[in-house]
């Protein structure tokens, strides 16, 4: 069965940048939308941006125009490029997939482990 990998977050000081990786790996036959959301503290886990298997994105207004979401198909891998950060950017990320297995017949959603991300000065 296939799961999720999760590198990248950390601290950033506001209007900085940081970039987030989350690599499908294991028993995989196919790869259906991928994506991120993130959960701050007392609240609930809230969509960032998805993208789809042909490419098309999607995002939360809260983070249009300073993310971008973007996969490699080849390595399946999804990205989370983060500009502009903001402290109200500052959470917990996790990235979400649906997974085909080999063996299966039917796409099931996987997370990540989820990475902080904090955003201080």
């Amino acid at each position: 069965q296939g799961q999720l990998v999760q590198s990248g977050g950390g601290l950033v000081q506001p209007g900085g940048s940081l970039s987030l990786s989350c690599a499908a790996v294991g028993n995989i036959f196919s790869i259906g939308a991928m994506g991120w959301y993130r959960q701050g503290p007392g609240n609930e886990r809230d969509l960032v941006a998805t993208i789809s298997s042909g490419g098309i994105a999607h995002y939360a207004d809260s983070v249009g125009g300073r993310f971008t979401i973007s996969r490699d198909s080849a390595k399946n891998t999804v990205y989370l490029q983060m500009n502009s950060l903001k402290p109200e950017d500052t959470a917990v990320y996790y990235c979400y997939a649906r997974i085909r297995s080999n063996s299966g017949t039917i796409f099931t959603s996987h997370w990540g482990q989820g990475t902080q991300v904090t955003v201080s000065s």
